[in-house]
């Protein structure tokens, strides 16, 4: 069946199914991009929703905004710890176990984030910005003109795979591992995925923690230095983590720092292409730029899900969750509630208050580096629009097939011509 057929059928299951069969999680939704009628049926009909049966167990659907508000804000009823299943639908126990401090609950989730945290401090962010300028302008004066290319591998990974080699002082020729491991991590094991069993998923990040283990062995037996390895070597809530625990951790921060901006920068393109309208305003009202930011952050919600397990029995939305349930806020589904967002299918880069939307979550467990990957989206805009008068795509990207990291494999693109001088 091509996308478009899966696409046309899913539309029509959507609203003809019996609520109790539909399954948000499918990854064949996510793969063409099909899964929006559903949760708008949920939103409407049923917007604390019970699957029974899915390739991930059971589990509740969490799918309006306020809803999933309500959820991410109580980490006392609803746990990310990794001994309850951690903070994907895919359970810790069905996948490679890594404690990491997202899925830990205080007072140690407190403690480790703190020691990472400054590097994100506004003046840590200060002297980025003119090494993310820099390295993007150097990114864009290399594209071809007037050839077609994948912006996904040439421009999204490529700035976020130097920055992330920067964040953690890791050796810059060798950044395209950094990108290799997230996608590993973030893969559901499955005959013809990148990774097929949880066993070849865990030897590769095994790779990954012995080379960080010799980076953590270098900076340990030197001064306190700004990258994440030796915050982390040197830290007081972190210099004694088991080495899983460490691996957990540089998982985190590799995932955290490379998905949310890497999908981001290649929604912003497409998102555009999509509503030319925009594309024009942007080209006149560079100033919207920071609105422009959080529109495509919202609209494109780079990690569609959190999951969180319910500590004890809990109403939410009239449902009863039960102690040891798996509970999913779907950000994805909340970022498009039509009854907190006007036109939220729209991409509208002067919205009223563009900064409302879940992507980076709530409460304690908000994302770390929300304000890094703004401002590298900023700053890449910034640098395409002295530039290029416009980003062309050719043709539907290609999506990663996961209900987990909402993003995209490949994106082919165009540049006609140059910004005259």
């Amino acid at each position: 069946m091509s996308q478009n057929q899966f696409a046309a059928d899913a539309a029509h299951r959507a609203q003809t199914l019996p609520l109790g069969q539909i399954d948000v999680s499918d990854v064949e939704l996510w793969r063409t991009d099909s899964f929006w009628p559903y949760f708008e049926r949920l939103r409407r009909e049923d917007p604390v929703h019970y699957c029974a049966n899915s390739f991930f167990g059971p589990y509740w659907s969490v799918t309006r905004f306020n809803d999933i508000m309500a959820v991410d804000t109580n980490h006392e009823a609803f746990s990310s710890d990794a001994s309850l299943g951690g903070i994907t639908i895919l359970d810790q126990k069905d996948d490679v176990s890594l404690p990491m401090f997202i899925a830990m609950d205080p007072p140690k989730h407190d403690e480790q984030r703190k020691t990472v945290s400054p590097i994100v401090s506004p003046p840590n962010l200060a002297k980025m910005e003119p090494i993310i300028r820099e390295r993007a302008g150097r990114i864009l004066d290399a594209l071809p003109i007037g050839e077609t290319f994948d912006l996904v591998d040439r421009v999204s990974i490529e700035l976020t795979g130097q920055m992330l080699a920067t964040l953690f002082d890791f050796p810059f020729e060798q950044r395209r591992k950094l990108t290799y491991w997230s996608d590993v991590a973030t893969t559901i094991p499955a005959p013809g995925n990148m990774v097929e069993s949880i066993e070849q998923k865990n030897a590769i990040l095994m790779e990954c923690l012995g080379a960080f283990t010799q980076l953590w062995n270098e900076r340990v037996n030197a001064p306190p230095q700004g990258d994440l390895i030796s915050m982390m070597a040197h830290g007081e809530a972190t210099r004694n983590m088991n080495p899983i625990e460490y691996l957990g951790n540089v998982v985190l921060l590799i995932v955290g720092g490379n998905d949310t901006t890497r999908n981001s920068i290649s929604g912003s393109v497409y998102a555009l292409n999509k509503f030319p309208a925009q594309y024009d305003l942007l080209r006149q009202r560079p100033d919207l730029l920071p609105s422009l930011v959080s529109e495509t952050i919202r609209w494109q919600t780079p990690l569609a899900h959190m999951r969180r397990t319910a500590t004890r029995d809990i109403e939410l939305g009239g449902k009863t969750i039960r102690k040891g349930d798996k509970v999913i806020m779907w950000y994805v589904s909340g970022n498009r509630d039509e009854t907190v967002i006007d036109n939220p299918n729209e991409f509208i880069i002067d919205r009223p208050r563009a900064r409302q939307h879940l992507s980076f979550g709530f409460g304690i467990h908000r994302c770390v580096g929300n304000r890094l990957a703004e401002m590298q989206l900023r700053v890449v805009w910034e640098e395409i629009l002295k530039r290029f008068p416009l980003i062309e795509v050719v043709d539907e990207p290609e999506r990663v097939a996961s209900p987990f990291v909402k993003g995209y494999h490949r994106l082919n693109v165009r540049i006609p011509t140059r910004q005259a001088a």
